[in-house]
């Protein structure tokens, strides 16, 4: 068991590295570049001065990973640390100057100019195996005691220990880590949260710019929403803040209301706020749509099944394949109108928003009745293979009567199969809403992919692409361990299928 459980993660890290690594690919090299700024407002402000607009768009070329940029500052910096007569202003001998550094430092530096001011600026074209490999490097990063190095802050303590703080439960907290709790519990899903080990899926741009794609992913949404904390003194006050998202800030960079408030360099505080993350959302109406189309399923199937080549059956068949026959979309908009119209749920998640239970009841029931068909036909399939077996004769030669036989046997056995895809339902369903999120506005996992490749949010595509697909291959592993656990006869170690 251990070694197959070995083997399929190794499978699962390569194929989702193969995956994400073309999207990367593909996205980096055959979209043009210049369309990241389709969505940015900010583009606009300075298209009017040619200079402040080319420093911005390399500015951003830099963040999303496209080019390493020196503006004229920087490259003066570097310079100087070997001219120290150099200058960024674009007379010939400091372009020359700059030009020779350029041509010392190799890998593509390049020099230019900027068109009214003339001060010199340095580019190179990150090559695309370049960035893949830089994605890789800063995917995982590891919080520890010395990853803060802050020259004005010499006497910063570094430390790892446990403390139970009133008013904010136990944590393990550091301090010259990057963040203060690095494991803790509250009452947000997923309840049990730390910052030891992080991902790092790049910077969203330019959609929700300067936020990390998982805290775009992770942190809730709408309005703040204000509580009563205890801060380190005891004292109390209201506040939006969650002091379990507090990072260090140089002291240079605080305020005094910071500075007396938290009484530490801990002082990046993000909000709580009132509406569920994006995962939280999907994961909520993707996993109770699971658990009510098998709910739906499995006693319709039960019942085709028992009443094998009758017309009902015949007319359950004929139904659940025109069912699946039918488009998603025409499918979601007709269950939404029956819904709003007949049962007077809201139609769209914004009509009540996130406080109110009724928005999320018609993109849950909806994204159930989409699996029930495909359900139907797969648990009917497997019930009518068992239903032919020799201990279902045996069990009707010592007098069983049917219900007995179907609830005892038939089913129990037929559920062995469908274990295994139960996880991956699972994920597909909270991955898959794309398009019931999107008619519903809902915000979630779902709705957001459709809406980053839209805005040319290149760091969210690749973001998703690598949360979806490890929550694909992690499902399958999942999958094959539910089926084990539900039939100990099943050696998933050998080669033979059954011990």
């Amino acid at each position: 068991m251990k070694k197959y459980i070995l083997t399929r993660l190794l499978r699962a890290i390569f194929s989702i590295i193969v995956v994400t690594t073309i999207v990367y690919a593909l996205i980096f090299t055959l979209i043009p570049r210049r369309q990241i700024f389709t969505s940015d407002p900010n583009i606009s402000k300075v298209a009017g001065d040619p200079d402040k607009k080319l420093n911005y768009e390399n500015t951003v070329y830099r963040r999303q990973g496209y080019i390493d940029y020196y503006n004229s500052k920087q490259l003066s910096n570097e310079i100087s640390k070997t001219d120290k007569s150099f200058s960024p202003e674009g007379t010939k001998k400091n372009l020359e100057a700059a030009q020779e550094w350029a041509k010392d430092k190799g890998h593509g530096w390049k020099v230019d100019q900027f068109q009214n001011n003339k001060e010199i600026f340095a580019t190179r074209e990150i090559p695309i195996y370049e960035r893949v490999l830089n994605f890789y490097k800063n995917l995982i990063q590891f919080d520890h005691p010395w990853k803060i190095h802050d020259k004005s802050n010499p006497n910063l303590k570094r430390y790892i220990k446990f403390e139970w703080n009133k008013g904010m439960g136990p944590a393990i907290v550091g301090s010259g880590t990057q963040h203060k709790y690095l494991f803790y519990f509250d009452g947000a899903f997923p309840f049990i949260h730390q910052n030891f080990i992080k991902l790092y899926l790049g910077d969203s741009y330019p959609t929700f710019s300067g936020r990390e794609v998982m805290d775009v992913l992770t942190s809730g949404q709408g309005q703040t929403k204000s509580q009563e904390i205890t801060l380190d003194d005891g004292n109390k006050m209201m506040t939006s803040y969650n002091l379990h998202t507090a990072e260090y800030q140089s002291p240079e960079n605080q305020d005094e209301r910071a500075k007396r408030m938290f009484k530490d360099d801990y002082t990046d505080v993000k909000s709580n706020y009132q509406d569920p993350s994006m995962i939280k959302n999907s994961f909520m109406i993707g996993a109770i749509a699971v658990i009510l189309g098998y709910l739906i399923a499995i006693p319709i199937a039960t019942h085709l099944s028992q009443r094998a080549g009758r017309w009902i059956d015949r007319f359950g068949l004929f139904a659940t394949t025109a069912l699946i026959a039918l488009p998603s979309l025409a499918t979601i908009y007709f269950y939404r109108f029956l819904g709003s119209s007949l049962l007077g749920l809201p139609d769209s998640f914004t009509t009540y928003g996130a406080g109110d239970i009724k928005s999320y009841i018609l993109p849950t029931v909806i994204l159930a009745l989409l699996q029930i068909p495909n359900n139907i036909l797969w648990i009917r399939r497997f019930m009518l293979d068992q239903a032919s077996s020799d201990y279902v004769k045996f069990a009707r030669a010592k007098g069983l009567n049917e219900r007995e036989i179907y609830s005892k046997h038939i089913l129990k056995n037929a559920m062995i199969p469908l274990s295994n895809a139960i996880p991956t339902a699972v994920i597909l369903a909270i991955s898959g809403a794309t398009m019931t999120e999107t008619i519903f506005l809902l915000p979630g996992m779902g709705k957001m992919l459709p809406d980053a490749i839209k805005s040319h949010n290149n760091s969210m595509v690749i973001g998703l692409t690598f949360i979806f697909t490890t929550l694909a291959v992690v499902a399958n592993l999942l999958g094959d361990l539910l089926m084990q656990k539900i039939d100990p006869r099943i050696n998933l170690s050998g080669k033979g299928g059954r011990k």
